[in-house]
């Protein structure tokens, strides 16, 4: 498998590339949701995960199922020239990697900012909407909130924006507690 660093540079160009060019068409938004429903979509089906990574699959294969996929959701023109050219250079496995970079273009480009949350239990609304109104105080840019779960957190919220990380959970005080404890 490919380094990180080598998926990362190949899904920045891309990214970087589909953005230009749906800014360039005034189609930013529709791929931008396009790329939001099949980010989605991964996270919820093994197998549309498994066609997409698994190299087991030939480019025809991985093209016609996206395809049909893609037709099936309605995609814009631009998504599905974008994916069957993935699939054609047989660089489907990065398209997470891509959708990420690309968000992280929109973002930008709407003066908004990605924060990823990582919680040990789900969310509910008003946590999150309380969540946002504080990053937004502190920061004043809209956040757009990416809510994971881990539940080895046991309690509190970690927090990342850009580079910087707030790491608030239980986990890492009473990580932090059995250190000192140690110490002395």
């Amino acid at each position: 498998m490919a380094d990180e660093a080598h998926n990362s540079g190949i899904a920045g160009r891309y990214a970087t590339a589909i953005f230009d060019l749906a800014n360039d068409m005034k189609s930013l938004d529709a791929v931008a949701s396009d790329f939001a429903t099949l980010k989605r979509m991964m996270a919820e089906s093994a197998d549309l995960t498994r066609l997409v990574r698994a190299p087991v699959f030939g480019a025809d294969e991985q093209k016609k199922g996206m395809q049909a996929l893609l037709d099936k959701m309605g995609a814009n023109p631009l998504t599905q020239r974008f994916i069957a050219l993935l699939a054609q250079k047989r660089r489907l496995f990065v398209l997470t990697q891509i959708i990420s970079a690309f968000e992280a273009m929109v973002a930008r480009q709407k003066g908004e900012m990605r924060a990823e949350v990582t919680s040990a239990r789900p969310l509910k609304d008003g946590e999150i909407e309380e969540i946002k109104r504080v990053l937004k105080a502190k920061l004043n840019r809209d956040p757009q909130i990416e809510t994971h779960v881990d539940p080895t957190l046991l309690g509190g919220l970690i927090v990342k924006i850009g580079s910087k990380m707030i790491d608030s959970s239980l986990r890492t005080k009473l990580d932090g507690m059995r250190t000192a404890m140690r110490g002395h």
